[in-house]
């Protein structure tokens, strides 16, 4: 993974669980505004034939409907599960926060009151230029409301220890066989330094957890060492 070149965010939520979101940049985001587009001219059109028949006052309440459709159906469907307009689910992205957390309903807002600003001078301009000079493609409205707009990718549970060779542990008590365990499962999921933190509670390091916990799972090697340090007992609580 190339950090210059990769749209790869990450953040990292209180736990110390890095995750990583792939961001949306601008000619998939410009394929949903066009779809959503299309299917907000076709609603205001079929309205509009039938209230511009009943005079002034259709054309007031016309006005109404555009007006709801322009600006709560982007609100609307962001705030529902699946985070997206219709046009954003087509083209399989969705609206998140920057932080990894799901979309807020002041962060839903703030992105979209500003669009009034990206839309400047014409044609989103100040949101087009802001979405390509920035690697995660956040507009103006992203910015100043804390979202990201990111691809739902299916990512499936980690199913694999961390990284590193097996090696034989010293002899420990199944609690902390299974606390070493839990660990190695979850290291992929871990930042480096959450990871370091909780291997240290055990007096030792993260690489060497997991490598007890591959040899505890039945791998071996011709690197594995015959012993290693005996682990504390507050492994049993990492």
């Amino acid at each position: 993974m190339n950090p210059t070149i990769d749209t790869v965010i990450f953040a990292e939520t209180p736990e110390g669980i890095a995750i990583g979101m792939r961001a949306a940049g601008f000619p998939v985001r410009c394929c949903a505004f066009l779809i959503d587009s299309a299917a907000r001219y076709a609603v205001l059109a079929t309205v509009a034939q039938v209230l511009t028949r009943s005079g002034h006052f259709g054309i007031g309440i016309f006005f109404i409907v555009a007006f709801c459709v322009i600006w709560l159906y982007p609100i609307v469907f962001e705030l529902s599960p699946a985070a997206a307009t219709p046009g954003k689910r087509i083209m399989g992205i969705r609206v998140m926060m920057a932080d990894g957390l799901p979309l807020t309903p002041a962060g839903c807002l703030t992105r979209n009151l500003l669009r009034t600003v990206d839309m400047l001078p014409l044609f989103y301009g100040f949101g087009i230029v802001a979405m390509l000079l920035r690697r995660d493609g956040r507009r103006l409205g992203d910015l100043a409301g804390g979202t990201l707009v990111v691809y739902k990718d299916q990512i499936p549970a980690s199913g694999d220890l961390g990284t590193g060779e097996p090696i034989r542990p010293p002899a420990l008590t199944g609690l902390q066989q299974a606390a070493i365990a839990r660990f190695a499962w979850r290291v992929p999921r871990l930042t480096a330094e959450r990871a370091a933190e909780i291997a240290a509670l055990a007096g030792t390091d993260a690489t060497r957890l997991v490598g007890f916990a591959r040899w505890q799972n039945g791998e071996r090697s011709s690197l594995s060492e015959v012993s290693g340090p005996r682990v504390q007992d507050a492994a049993g609580r990492s």
